[in-house]
């Protein structure tokens, strides 16, 4: 059974990651949870504390669901790796989270509205980012890349060029593009 957290949590994160975090006022979100104010304020002493545990659980949903799809695609690292992007594909067409579409990296959104680095949204932000530069240098590791850091912080690299490409000009082919220099990355730094 869902929580009223739950639905708050749920349903501000909807709204922040397609409205923004700061357009987004607690009104419309009580609205649409259903939810009192007295019980928001029982749970979040804040709107600040709200958009922290929004990103905490886009955190997890977005990591599950990005590293549940490397890893049904394949057993080999390398192929994981480039797995990463036919995901950001999905994603970016909109068929990765149900009822909810492609609306660029809630992260990169939240570090652009909140850009000090010390707020607790942006260090949730790099936090995100690092979680997953970590994954990839365990697969990148695991690929016999001499240099698995840097080939990592390059492929991550890639990932981020084609979520802000895909948001910004609407291009949903840039996974595919980004895949096809990753391609070349990994032919250039993991020996056959």
């Amino acid at each position: 059974m869902r929580s009223k957290r739950d639905d708050l949590i749920d349903t501000a994160l909807r709204l922040f990651y397609t409205q923004g975090f700061n357009a987004t006022g607690i009104d419309k979100i009580l609205a649409e949870s259903g939810v009192a104010k007295m019980t928001m304020y029982k749970h979040f002493k804040s709107k600040d504390e709200l958009i922290v545990a929004a990103l905490e659980r886009r955190d997890e949903q977005f990591r599950d669901w990005l590293t549940g799809e490397m890893e049904k695609a394949s057993s080999e690292p390398r192929a994981k790796l480039l797995a990463m992007y036919d995901a950001l594909e999905i994603w970016f067409t909109g068929r990765a989270f149900k009822g909810l579409g492609f609306a660029g990296c809630a992260f990169i959104n939240a570090s652009g509205e909140f850009s000090k680095l010390d707020h607790p949204a942006h260090r949730i932000a790099a936090d995100h980012k690092k979680k997953i530069l970590d994954y990839l240098v365990e697969l990148c590791s695991a690929a016999g890349a001499a240099d698995p850091v840097g080939l990592a912080e390059q492929l991550a690299l890639l990932k981020e060029g084609a979520i802000v490409t895909a948001q910004v000009r609407g291009l949903s082919d840039a996974a595919q593009i980004a895949k096809s220099i990753a391609t070349g990355l990994l032919d250039a730094a993991i020996p056959a």
